[in-house]
């Protein structure tokens, strides 16, 4: 099992957040605009854990290289079925230098927006270091 699936579904904040590289970009399914650093997206993450009820990984593609990974996942959001993949970019040191989620259906999208949208204010205070 490839050590950030691992991470995520043992929902181990530490682990995962080891895994980011410092100039790691993380494009979220509900937001207009890419979010840059570790901090942030460490602090994203640690929200969708919250939010995220039911999680678990159903597939996971690998390129031979291993650099570019997409782990397609399951769970339930605001009491919605939500199914989405994960694609992620390694850098030479094995850390993610881009993190792209993608989500379906609409229904599911809309409840993880309002659910992380509720979670914003202390994702940012996270990101502080506050």
């Amino acid at each position: 099992m490839h050590p950030f699936r691992a991470a995520v579904e043992n929902r181990d904040a530490d682990a995962i957040e080891d895994l980011l590289a410092d100039d790691v970009v993380f494009t979220s399914p509900v937001a207009f605009k890419p979010y840059a650093g570790k901090p942030i997206t460490a602090a994203i993450l640690r929200g969708v854990l919250r939010v995220f009820e039911d999680f678990r990984y159903v597939k996971e593609i690998a390129e031979p290289d291993g650099r570019d990974h997409a782990f397609v996942f399951t769970a339930t959001v605001g009491g919605r079925e939500i199914q989405g993949c994960d694609f992620l970019h390694f850098d030479e040191e094995g850390r993610i230098d881009d993190f792209t989620v993608m989500v379906r259906p609409l229904s599911a999208a809309q409840a993880l927006s309002e659910a992380m949208g509720a979670q914003f204010e202390r994702i940012s205070r996270e990101a502080a270091g506050a």
